[in-house]
């Protein structure tokens, strides 16, 4: 048996000392177990957002804004390190709290020195918001391991720079898979060898060369996936605050289900289609190594969440989830003269492509091509370069709606019964042909919540007992 886990702790599993007290107790009930976990963790929740505006608040040239920021920083993460340690009892100071506090500080003054270097420069570059934002795991992750040994779990900080070999492609940078495997061998599976609990920071990684850089937002899911890869563990879990997958959004549809079990394909399709429970990157490692994934709530650990694994499990029910991506833009594309023509629509693709603007959904006609896009600051500029080749209109505010399920082109009659719930809602356009799992429509945004309801209440009023949680809030095994 594979007594390797990962277990990934996202921001809101380590917000304050209390869910810190809480994610050492999950872990320590897993090596109680006979597991032998290795610990990946976000930075505290808002911190990350916070280092991103100082940052930006530095490169305008505003240096005392920047370093108010980090001041408030400093004292939250002290704080909390003073918390863990119970440290404000104490009648003489703790020596090991006193070394906390030592590093911390010198950590935070290195960032302030970059704030300032930056204020002075007044230009953020993307290496230099790597290296900012990177503070909030690598505080975070060793401030934890702290914690870790001080309620007696024998745990070891790992820099995870030290480990997660990138590219030099600053804010979404692509990890060497080779590379890495090697550097997890090399800081990790020692700790392991001697029976200690690594704990390293997510998102964040380093090239070969050691210049700081990150996964992108929700990279500490990818930093889990990567590291289940690399050491061939057994299980992958990724801790949040919301007891796994859901039907739908609870707070769009309070009627929403746990979903006990996924596929690989269907989550990843979830999580592209505007799920946060899961980023999609996630996926691709523990596909490669068929490595089951669980996503659980540290608020409610006794609940079984969402266990993810290659194939689906079958499901009497046409759909497992229900999914919607707001902030969306349908750009049509109208060219009578040119739709036919050898190229046409490469030249088309080539102008996203140019912009680095990924398309959602394709639908063509006689005589136009309708894209559905992330809406961004790059339309005008895009709309522009297509106008060369032919007349372009696009609108926004839109919402896709992606229903995901097993075998869905196999399945009489679903298509009637979709749209037959929201038929009082104006469908801008349909896809269901290009996957077997997933059948997605256009809307407007302000239509997408009561549809979402509308649907739910068509697929998920008998739901299937051994894919679907009744009581989504009670502990189950």
């Amino acid at each position: 048996m594979n007594r390797l886990v990962v277990m990934k702790f996202g921001g809101t599993s380590v917000e304050d000392p209390a869910a810190i007290r809480r994610t050492a107790q999950i872990v320590a009930g897993r090596v109680a177990k006979g597991s032998q976990p290795v610990v990946v963790v976000s930075a505290m929740a808002k911190v990350t957002d916070l280092l991103i505006s100082a940052a930006n608040t530095a490169a305008r040239g505003d240096r005392a804004s920047a370093l108010a920021i980090t001041e408030r920083l400093r004292i939250r993460h002290k704080d909390t390190a003073t918390a863990l340690a119970n440290g404000s009892k104490a009648a003489q100071p703790d020596p090991m709290l006193v070394a906390t506090h030592a590093w911390m500080e010198s950590d935070f003054d290195s960032l302030d020195e970059i704030l300032r270097g930056l204020a002075a420069v007044g230009e953020l570059t993307p290496r230099i918001g790597d290296m900012v934002v990177s503070y909030g795991e690598r505080i975070s992750s060793r401030m934890i391991a702290e914690a870790f040994a001080h309620y007696g779990l024998k745990a070891a900080h790992v820099d995870a720079r030290s480990c997660i070999v990138t590219d030099a492609q600053h804010g979404k940078a692509i990890p060497q898979d080779a590379l890495i495997e090697q550097r997890l061998r090399q800081h990790v599976m020692p700790h392991i060898a001697e029976g200690r609990v690594p704990v390293m920071g997510g998102f964040i990684g380093a090239t070969e060369q050691g210049v700081t850089t990150t996964l992108g937002r929700g990279g500490s899911d990818f930093t889990a996936a990567l590291v289940g890869g690399g050491i061939d563990a057994g299980a992958i879990e990724i801790w949040t605050d919301v007891n796994g997958i859901m039907t739908a959004d609870p707070r769009v549809c309070p009627e929403a289900l746990r979903v006990k079990t996924i596929s690989f394909e269907e989550a990843a399709e979830l999580a592209y289609f505007g799920a946060k429970v899961l980023h999609p990157a996630t996926i691709l490692p523990a596909v490669k190594k068929n490595i089951p994934v669980f996503v659980l709530n540290s608020k409610n650990p006794e609940n079984g969440g969402t266990r993810i694994t290659a194939l689906a499990a079958h499901c009497r029910s046409p759909f497992k989830s229900i999914a919607v991506k707001k902030r969306l833009t349908i750009m049509d594309v109208v060219a009578s003269r040119m739709l036919m023509s050898h190229g046409y629509l490469r030249a088309i693709f080539e102008v996203f492509d140019k912009h680095k603007c990924p398309v959602d959904m394709v639908s063509t006609s006689e005589v136009s091509v309708s894209l559905s896009l992330d809406s961004n600051e790059k339309l005008p500029a895009i709309a522009a370069d297509l106008s060369k080749l032919a007349d372009v209109k696009y609108e926004g505010r839109k919402a896709l709606v992606c229903m995901v399920g097993e075998n869905i082109r196999g399945q009489n009659g679903i298509a009637a019964r979709v749209f037959q719930a929201i038929r009082h809602v104006n469908l801008r356009m349909i896809s269901q042909g290009a996957s077997e799992i997933n059948m997605s429509f256009m809307i407007e945004e302000d239509d997408a919540e009561e549809a979402v309801r509308c649907l739910h209440a068509e697929f998920f009023s008998d739901p299937d007992p051994e894919i679907f949680d009744r009581d989504p809030g009670r502990p189950t095994a």
